[in-house]
């Protein structure tokens, strides 16, 4: 059964249209207006193994916020979407990632219930303009990304920050640790259905 779905959301702020494959080798299309943010989904995309694909239009002319958020709406919808009702999966991932100085843990649990719990980043990193030439990210936009995917994807999540200190590192170690986790939750379990599993292979 494919593991597809594609979610489009139009509101005054923004109109997104994501599509993703669970099931694909990491492929990404992605097109927010905030360059950083772009980089953070192509990093999800390639550690989750999720194809994806977006395109969010937004009001960049006032900041990324909006444009951000709706974004991580539309995509914990599309993953709800796509694990269809998650029949033989292993629910649970668990994941450390490094980046030099950075560490950080994420533990996805695809329940049905919508939780999330982030920690750890230092004091000051929600102040954080990330990007160079364009819209930046603030720091503060990552806790809001994660609550919005575990929100509308319907998954527990929790994040842990252990270590960092570079705000650029501090999120993309964020981004990878999830992908990883998520990458490993919604593998087949090969106990469920006798058929191996090379989903959550590092």
């Amino acid at each position: 059964m494919s593991r597809t779905a594609k979610i489009e959301r139009t509101t005054k702020e923004s109109q997104v249209a994501v599509e993703v494959d669970l099931d694909g080798t990491g492929r990404s299309e992605v097109s927010t207006g905030v360059g950083f943010y772009d980089h953070m989904l192509d990093a999800f995309a390639r550690h989750s193994l999720v194809d994806l694909v977006v395109r969010t239009e937004g009001d960049t002319h006032i900041d990324a916020h909006h444009s951000v958020e709706d974004t991580a709406i539309v995509l914990g919808q599309a993953l709800r979407q796509a694990l269809g009702d998650k029949s033989g999966i292993r629910r649970f991932g668990d994941a450390t990632v490094p980046l030099d100085e950075a560490l950080v843990q994420a533990v996805v649990d695809v329940s049905g219930r919508p939780y999330c719990v982030h920690t750890g980043e230092p004091e000051g990193q929600v102040y954080a303009a990330i990007g160079g030439s364009g819209v930046p990210y603030m720091g503060s936009l990552t806790q809001h990304v994660f609550e919005s995917i575990a929100q509308h994807g319907h998954f527990g999540l929790h994040v842990r920050v252990l270590a960092g200190r570079d705000p650029h590192h501090i999120v993309e170690t964020q981004y990878k640790a999830f992908a990883r986790a998520f990458r490993d939750a919604v593998a087949i379990d090969p106990r469920e259905t006798g058929v191996p599993s090379t989903k959550g292979a590092l």
